[in-house]
């Protein structure tokens, strides 16, 4: 099932943390489609981020989905938290340990759309069996912890790979990318299949966001068009 619609979505990490409240409310007036919210344990990831206060605020605050990244060892323990916090997708990590199948399986069941996230060296082969348990894939294209990251191009072949491996499911699911995006490397991940654009730094330091959205979202659609997928 080929998926069209390109979907831009601010990254909360890059927002003024001062002003976080207003940072929420700027991305729901600037035509952002969902706002992505990373959660980092300082253990699989080397920093500290947002816990599911900062979920519900940002929840309370707009009526754009909360799409949730949980960079953490245990998610388990806390992604029923996250989804009674506002979450509407939640992504875990193919990296972690334990049954990652069952929580999935749960993560749908508390009635949020999941996901499953794979780092730069992880290979495709990570999510063997889990494809049909998620309604999100997510490709990083840097390596988790901080923003202001360089884009990884070499994260592009695995990205056209898992467009090729969802077509052949013939599943609508989506296929994000995050790291470095830029309205450049938007448009290279658009043509190699993805159509989620998770940006930070280029859309929040931005001072007319909403331009800026909708810059992006046009070069993504014009990739999109010229791609195989």
């Amino acid at each position: 099932m080929k998926q069209t619609k390109i979907q831009i979505l601010p990254s909360l990490l890059a927002a003024d943390v001062g002003r976080l409240a207003d940072e929420v409310r700027r991305a729901g007036t600037a035509g952002a489609d969902a706002l992505h919210v990373d959660i980092m344990d300082a253990h699989f990831v080397p920093n500290l981020s947002f816990g599911p206060t900062v979920v519900s605020m940002a929840h309370a605050e707009v009526t754009l989905p909360m799409n949730v990244h949980l960079m953490m060892d245990n998610p388990e323990n806390y992604a029923e938290r996250f989804i009674k916090a506002g979450a509407h997708t939640l992504l875990i990590h193919a990296e972690i340990a334990g049954d990652r199948r069952a929580l999935l399986r749960r993560i749908r069941g508390w009635g949020a759309r999941a996901g499953i996230t794979l780092n730069p060296e992880t290979p495709l082969t990570a999510m063997d069996g889990l494809l049909e348990e998620v309604d999100e894939v997510l490709c990083m294209t840097v390596h988790p912890g901080y923003g202001g990251q360089s884009f990884i191009a070499e994260v592009l072949p695995k990205i056209a790979a898992a467009r090729a491996a969802i077509s052949a499911s013939d599943r609508a699911v989506d296929l994000s990318v995050d790291g470095g995006i830029t309205i450049e490397t938007a448009a290279a991940a658009a043509r190699a299949g993805a159509n989620l654009l998770i940006a930070g730094t280029s859309l929040f330091g931005k001072s007319d966001m909403a331009a800026a959205v909708r810059a992006m979202r046009h070069v993504c659609e014009a990739a999109w068009q010229t791609s195989n997928v």
